[in-house]
């Protein structure tokens, strides 16, 4: 419906016109906030991106150094690719210890709603600083992980300080936050018709055909939808390597988003990390687009593929 204009206002003009402005006011402080918070801030770095803008220096000279000296920097391709093997290691990880755990929990037995609440606790503390100290408390040379291996008879070993171990110790802090996703595919899981289930067992399929065939297929769009959440998550990664390891040990768990934050508060030169930050968002970006290309090849909506509607 066309909402009337004019000066001559209708009744229901006249309506019209106080529901947006009702609108504007509720969205206003939301609108502020994105303004001064993303908006500014995104613009500005595009900005002082082409410049060479120190945190107390200022700025000298503007041009596409930064941009030149990225493909240049053996330092931040070697973060780029510590930060894409990271989250190759996490998200597969997390996604399939969600699912089983959703398998497990869509069970009606007593007591089952405590069950699910502990499994998603970890979702809830994880992200915090805490967790993360008590993580590296845990797998310290003398920490209770090396402890209890000890007590198996097995040799200490050094999590924290291999290069082959560290990565590791970070991915198992964020697989073990699974709660989110677990909840997205336990209700996808609800939503699976049984009467599939009943259809093949009658064809005498047994639990793992019906799985791949049954299971998966309906819950594609919501592998999908995990998997496009949980990249972004991973990418961004900044408190487990910060806390734990600083990066190290020798840069192999520095991700690109503790590369960063060195260069721009270590470092103090802003402009760099401002060019590395879009440079990153435009890598993650493609990664997402071809996310979206893929699904029409596997993801099913309705039952069938996309590229077959």
């Amino acid at each position: 419906m066309k909402r009337p204009s004019g000066p001559g206002l209708t009744g229901r003009g006249k309506y019209f016109r106080q529901k947006e402005n009702e609108g504007l006011l509720f969205i206003s402080l939301w609108l502020a906030g994105f303004i001064v918070f993303r908006l500014f801030p995104s613009v500005f770095s595009l900005v002082f991106s082409f410049s060479d803008f120190n945190l107390f220096g200022g700025i000298e000279k503007w041009g596409f150094m930064n941009y030149i000296g990225i493909a240049a920097d053996k330092k931040i391709t070697a973060s780029f690719a510590v930060t894409v093997k990271y989250a190759a290691i996490t998200v597969p990880l997390k996604l399939i210890a969600a699912l089983l755990a959703a398998l497990l929990l869509n069970h009606a037995v007593k007591g089952i709603g405590f069950f699910r609440t502990v499994f998603y606790i970890p979702t809830v503390l994880g992200s915090s600083v805490a967790i993360a100290i008590l993580w590296k408390a845990l797998f310290r040379d003398d920490g209770l992980v090396n402890q209890f291996l000890v007590l198996l008879g097995h040799e200490k070993i050094s999590w924290l300080s291999d290069t082959g171990n560290a990565l590791w110790v970070i991915s198992f802090l964020r697989i073990w936050q699974f709660g989110s996703s677990m909840v997205v595919f336990l209700a996808a899981l609800k939503a699976v018709p049984h009467e599939l289930y009943e259809a093949a067992e009658i064809d005498g399929a047994g639990t793992i055909r019906k799985f791949f065939t049954i299971t998966v297929p309906f819950l594609s769009p919501v592998i999908f939808y995990n998997m496009v959440t949980q990249t972004g998550l991973a990418f961004q990664e900044f408190n487990a390597p910060f806390v734990i390891t600083q990066g190290g040990p020798r840069g192999s768990t520095t991700l690109i988003s503790l590369l960063i934050y060195n260069i721009a508060f270590q470092e103090k030169n802003m402009g760099m990390a401002c060019a590395l930050t879009w440079v990153f968002f435009i890598v993650v970006s493609m990664i997402g687009a071809l996310m979206f290309i893929s699904q029409k090849y596997w993801v099913y909506y309705d039952g069938t593929p996309r590229e077959e509607k």
